[in-house]
This record gives C-alpha cells, structure tokens and sequence, in this order.
C-alpha cells in the first residue's frame, strides 16, 4: 500500500490555514472592497488586476470572472491595457506587500489618481501604505529558517507543509472566489449571465 501520509498531512494544513485565513477577515474591510468594486461596475470603471509569481496566477482568476460580470477588467503584463485614468482601480494582490512589481504600479497608478485596492497579509508594508483600502488576508508570514531546525526539532515542531506563499494564495483564491459569490448577488447576475460572456473561442 503506498504511504500518502505526508500528503494527507499537507492537505488538512493548508485547509485549515485557508479556513483560520477566513475567519480573520474584517468584515468592514470586506464591505469597503464590495461597494467599490459595485460602484466601478456601475460606473464602468476599468480594473487592472495586479499580481507577481503565484499572486499574480491568482489575480488572473479573479480577473476572468470580473469579466464574466460585465467588468472592464485587464491584467498587468498584457499588451492590450487600456490607459488608465481618475477614478479607475488598480486591484493588486501581495502576500508580502513588498514584491517590486506590484509595489511599483501601486505607485505608479497613484499618480495618475487610480483608486489602489489591495489584498495582503502585510498592511504595514510599502503596498499597504500605498492603498485607498486594503483587505487582510492572512498567511503563512515567514519561511522557516535553515538555523533554526534543531531548536524546532527540540520543541517538536515541524516544517510547515505548505512551503513559502502557498497558504495566502489559496486564501486569497478563496477569498476572490467567495467574492464574485457576493458581488453576483448584489448586481443580480445570474450563472447564465455569466456564462454568456464566458469565452467562445479557447
């Protein structure tokens, strides 16, 4: 019989590292987000989602599916951005806050009068001083260090399973996720809605 320990170890981890992720979202945070993303769907803002390494897969995601509720939603990278003016918004995820790409955007869109939306575990950092409203989401902070093994062994502790940025990802992929639930409700958009303007040609 072929051991699966460690990955059934690594699962039940990261589970409850998304679950205890979810339950320490501040719900003001979370109204702030809704009600201006609602208002840049109304008023036809465009949205540039910004996000590097596994963020930024995540990122896309989210983008996807604000373009299935009607949004004008582009991602940082492409080569068909639109320009981007007062008013518009910048949604930029970082587990850190301190990845130089999007903390170099957030800046940038700054100038020009773009509202910065932000997803973090870190609103301390240059990311979350640069926000119009950031939303918390928590993950794991810090990798374990190499020094540190026998004092953790010592202890009894382990190495975390979900190595380096992997539970703010996930957090963050159920959180946008969990998002869209929300915002669909509040545009009264349906899953045929959705689905109309989901892509023909793939």
């Amino acid at each position: 019989m072929v051991d699966m320990g460690r990955f059934s170890e690594a699962a039940d981890e990261i589970i409850k590292g998304i679950s205890d992720a979810m339950s320490q979202v501040d719900p003001s945070q979370l109204e702030g987000f809704i009600e201006i993303l609602v208002k840049a769907r109304r008023e036809e803002r465009t949205i540039l989602v910004v996000g590097a390494g596994r963020s930024g897969l995540v990122g896309k995601a989210f983008a996807m599916r604000l373009m299935h509720l009607g949004y004008s939603t582009y991602v940082m990278g492409e080569t068909i951005n639109p320009s981007m003016t007062k008013g518009d918004l910048a949604l930029v995820i970082s587990g850190s806050g301190s990845t130089t790409l999007p903390v170099t955007v957030a800046e940038m869109a700054k100038s020009i009068n773009v509202r910065i939306l932000v997803v973090t575990s870190n609103p301390d950092s240059p990311l979350g001083r640069a926000a119009d409203l950031t939303v918390i989401v928590p993950g794991r902070s810090n990798a374990a260090r190499e020094d540190e093994y026998h004092s953790r062994q010592l202890l009894g502790e382990h190495e975390s399973l979900a190595p380096m940025g992997t539970i703010f990802e996930n957090s963050c992929m159920v959180f946008l996720d969990s998002l869209i639930a929300e915002l669909m409700d509040r545009l009264e958009e349906s899953e045929d809605d959705m689905r109309r303007r989901h892509a023909a040609i793939e």
